[in-house]
C-alpha cells in the first residue's frame, strides 16, 4: 500500500467531524465522532496500519477526477475508463434530514454512470489511531466494527465478507444502478442499524445540498474571485465544530512540513492566534451568525484566564485546557516522517501575540457585528493590565518555536495591538480603563520596536532584537495600522522581503517563506515549505502600499493569482507549499483559507469597479 499526495484529497463533514477522501476512492483520515477524536481511518500516517474505507473499480487502466457538487460540501470522485465511467459521491448529512438520533453518518453512493462496472470495497477501520483491536460482525444488513471505546456500523444492501479485521466486497453495478453505504456510530448489539431505503437516501442527499446551498447564499462577496472565496467559506465551515463555534486550524494531525522530517504537530483544536483572523474573515463576506457564535466561544475563554490574568495559547474545540502532546511510535508517519504527534505542547508555551490578536477581533466584532458586554469588557480589562505588565518579557513567539524565548518583533507589535485596540474599545463604549497607564506602555512598545526592531543594516525589520534574520510576521505591520504601508521602512522591508531567499529573502515564485531555517534556530530539525499564510499577507501588504504606487497594486494581483494556482483541484490549501508545488502540513488549514478570503476582500476592492 502506498501514500497519495497530500493534495489529492478532498473533505467531507457535517461540524462535528471531517473525513479526507482521496481522488483514488479511499477514506484515509477519520477522527470519530469529533475533530479531536482518535482516528478510525488514518492510513495517512501510516498506509499498512491506519486504517482506510476505500471503494474503487476494478480496473488496470483507469483516469479520475474529484469535484464538489456546485455550491456546497458533497464530493464526488468519477471513475473513467474505455469500459465505462463510475462514480462515488460522498457526504455526512447536515441540516434538518440529519440522522434523528443524533449519531454522525458517513454516506457513500456508488452509481455506475456509464457502461456495467465492478467495484471492490474494503472498509478496515484501526480504532484508537489503531491501538484498539475490535471485532468484525458480518451479517445480511452490512457490518459492525465493535472496539472497547467504539463501535461502528457499515449499513449497506450488498453483500459482504469477512477478511481478518475488514469487511469486503466485489459487486457489479449495470448502467444507472447505485449502492448504497452509511458508515454511523452505533450501540454494541443493536447490529449495523440497517440499510437505508432509497427514498430514505434522496432525503439525505437532498437535504444535504439544500442546507449547503442555503448557508452560501448568505455570502455577501461579489468581487473577482468569488468561485474561490466561497470555496474557502465551505471549508472553513466544515473546519467549524457546530456545537461550540470554535474552528479547528486543522482537521488532521502529524501531516509534515517537511517529507521525512519532524516538525508535524496535532492541528485539531483552535488557537487563540486564529481569533481575529475569523472575525475579520467571517464578518466581511457576510457569516454574522458565524462570527458571533466564534465571539461566543472566545467570551467563554475570557471567562477561564489563568490566576495571573493570562491566555492560554491553545484550547481544545469544547474549550477544555489540557491538551497533553504525545508520540505514537507505532505508526511510521505519511512517508515515513515521524514521529507522529497528537495533541499539542503549544498549550503550556508562553506567546505574547495572542492578546493582539484576541483584542483586534474583540474590536472587529464590536465595530462590526453586536457591541460587547461588560462583563466582557471586565475580563478584557484584567488582561490588558497584563500585557502592560508582561509585554517586556521573551517569548515563544507566533512559530510556536521550541529553543529559547527571544523578543520576538511580532510579539511586541502584537502587545502592541492589545493596547491600541484596549484604549479603542474603552473610547468608543466609554468602558472604565486605565487609560494613562495602557497609553504609556503602548507607546513604549511602539519606540522599542523602531528602535530595536529595526535592523539598519538589513534596512528592514527582523525576526527578534539583536537579529539579522526576517521574518514574514512582521508583514502585519500595515495590516492592523501600527505602520502606513507606504511609510519608507515598510516599503524597505517589503523590498528585503521580495527578495530570492540566495540573495537574503524569503520569496521565491511569489510564495513566501515564514523565516530562513538556516538563519533561526526554532529548535525542529529539518527543513519546510514556503508558507501559504504568509503569501496572502504579503499580497495585502503590497495591496495597501498600492494605494500610493499602483506597480504595488499590480504587483500583489499577479501574486495572488499565481498563489491561486497552488491551490488544489478542490481549491484547498495545506498548510505549506513544497519545492514541487506540493501540499505539506496539516490539510486543509483553516488560517490559509482566511488569509485568502481577507486578501481577496481587499484586492478586489483596491483594484475598484471592473469595467
Amino acid at each position: 500500500m502506498s501514500y497519495h499526495p497530500i493534495e489529492n484529497y478532498g473533505i467531507v463533514g457535517d461540524m462535528h467531524t471531517v473525513a479526507l477522501v482521496g481522488m483514488h476512492g479511499s477514506i484515509d483520515w477519520l477522527c470519530f465522532p469529533r475533530f479531536d477524536s482518535p482516528s478510525v481511518f488514518a492510513a495517512l500516517l501510516d498506509a499498512t496500519k491506519g486504517g482506510r474505507f476505500e471503494i474503487a473499480p476494478v480496473l488496470p487502466d483507469r483516469a479520475h477526477k474529484q469535484f464538489y457538487w456546485p455550491e456546497t460540501n458533497v464530493l464526488v470522485t468519477r471513475f473513467l475508463s474505455a469500459e465505462g465511467v463510475g462514480e462515488i459521491t460522498d457526504y455526512m448529512p447536515v441540516g434538518q434530514t440529519a440522522s434523528s438520533d443524533g449519531h454522525h453518518q458517513l454516506v457513500r453512493r456508488v452509481t455506475a454512470v456509464r457502461g456495467a462496472m465492478r467495484f471492490r470495497l474494503r472498509c478496515e477501520p484501526a480504532f484508537n489511531f489503531a491501538r484498539d483491536p475490535h471485532e468484525l460482525t458480518v451479517s445480511p444488513d452490512g457490518a459492525c466494527f465493535v472496539s472497547k471505546g467504539l463501535a461502528l456500523g457499515l449499513a449497506t444492501r450488498v453483500p459482504l465478507t469477512a477478511d481478518g479485521p475488514a469487511a469486503c466486497a466485489d459487486f457489479v453495478l449495470q448502467e444507472g444502478q447505485s449502492a448504497l453505504f452509511v458508515l454511523r456510530q452505533v450501540a454494541p448489539g443493536e447490529g449495523c442499524g440497517g440499510p437505508v431505503s432509497d427514498d430514505a437516501a434522496q432525503e439525505l442527499f437532498r437535504g444535504t445540498i439544500a442546507f449547503w446551498r442555503t448557508w452560501l447564499s448568505r455570502c455577501t462577496y461579489k468581487g473577482r474571485w468569488r468561485e474561490t472565496v466561497q470555496r474557502s467559506a465551505l471549508a472553513l465551515k466544515l473546519l467549524t465544530y457546530e456545537p461550540t463555534g470554535a474552528i479547528v486550524a486543522a482537521p488532521t494531525c502529524s501531516l509534515p512540513e517537511g517529507l521525512g522530517g519532524e516538525r508535524n504537530w496535532d492541528y485539531r483544536y483552535t488557537w487563540i492566534r486564529d481569533a481575529a483572523f475569523t472575525i475579520y474573515a467571517l464578518l466581511r463576506i457576510g457569516f454574522t451568525g458565524e462570527a458571533a457564535q466564534f465571539m461566543r466561544w472566545i467570551e467563554a475563554r475570557m471567562r477561564e484566564l489563568e490566576p495571573n490574568g493570562a491566555l492560554q495559547v491553545v484550547y481544545g474545540i469544547d474549550g477544555r485546557h489540557a491538551l497533553p502532546e504525545e508520540t505514537l511510535d507505532h505508526l511510521d508517519g505519511y512517508r515515513g516522517s515521524r514521529p507522529v504527534r497528537t495533541g499539542n505542547a503549544a498549550s503550556l508555551q508562553f506567546q505574547l501575540d495572542i492578546n493582539g490578536e484576541l483584542l483586534d477581533s474583540v474590536y472587529l466584532f464590536n465595530k462590526y457585528g453586536t457591541p460587547i458586554s461588560y462583563d466582557l469588557w471586565t475580563n478584557l480589562r484584567r488582561l490588558i493590565n497584563w500585557v502592560c505588565d508582561n509585554w517586556e518579557r521573551p517569548d515563544e513567539g507566533i512559530w510556536e518555536v521550541r529553543s529559547h524565548p527571544q523578543h520576538f518583533v511580532y510579539s511586541k507589535l502584537m502587545c502592541w495591538v492589545a493596547l491600541d485596540r484596549g484604549l479603542r474599545l474603552a473610547d468608543k463604549r466609554s468602558f472604565p480603563a486605565d487609560r494613562d497607564r495602557w497609553m504609556a506602555a503602548r507607546d513604549k512598545i511602539y519606540e522599542q520596536i523602531m528602535k530595536d526592531g529595526w535592523n539598519p543594516d538589513r534596512k528592514a525589520f527582523v525576526q527578534h532584537y539583536g537579529s539579522q534574520t526576517l521574518d514574514a510576521a512582521n508583514l502585519m505591520m500595515p495590516l492592523v495600522f501600527f505602520l502606513s504601508p507606504t511609510d519608507e521602512r515598510m516599503l524597505s522591508t517589503l523590498d528585503a522581503i521580495m527578495q530570492v531567499p540566495d540573495r537574503g529573502g524569503l520569496v521565491s515564485n511569489s510564495l513566501v517563506y515564514r523565516y530562513n531555517t538556516d538563519e533561526t534556530t526554532d529548535g525542529v530539525a529539518g527543513d519546510e515549505g514556503t508558507f501559504n499564510i504568509c503569501t496572502f499577507w504579503l499580497v495585502e501588504a503590497m495591496t495597501r502600499a498600492g494605494r500610493a504606487d499602483r506597480r504595488h497594486l499590480e504587483q500583489a494581483r499577479l501574486m495572488f493569482e499565481q498563489m491561486l494556482g497552488y491551490a488544489n483541484h478542490l481549491g484547498l490549501y495545506a498548510e505549506e507549499t513544497g519545492p514541487r508545488g506540493e501540499a505539506l502540513g496539516n490539510f486543509p488549514q483553516a488560517l490559509t483559507h482566511l488569509g485568502l478570503i481577507s486578501a481577496a476582500y481587499n484586492l478586489d476592492r483596491a483594484l475598484g469597479t471592473r469595467s
